[in-house]
């Protein structure tokens, strides 16, 4: 087995381009975006901010699971790898 290190965000929106973009990007754009109609509109900054900060969070949490399923993924691919060059060994 390979040695734990961090997971770089390159690394995974490389190896997961559309999923990582809709999961990090998507919320950012949607804060930007509220924010900016709550400046042109004059909606309360409170509602602008509170949906900004919500939108944040969530871009956050997603990409920690989508990190999680990655590195799952990618361990149990590893963990297969070792055993089918494991039984080729056998044979």
């Amino acid at each position: 087995m390979s040695v734990s290190r961090p997971l770089s965000f390159v690394e995974l929106f490389r190896a997961t381009p559309a999923t990582s973009a809709l999961l990090a990007l998507g919320p950012l754009g949607l804060a930007v975006g509220q924010l900016a109609n709550g400046y042109v509109n004059g909606v309360s900054p409170t509602v602008s901010v509170g949906f900004a900060a919500v939108m944040v969070a969530f871009a956050v949490v997603a990409m920690g699971h989508h990190a999680a399923e990655y590195r799952l993924r990618r361990l149990e691919n590893e963990v297969d790898g070792e055993r089918e060059s494991a039984g080729d060994a056998t044979r």
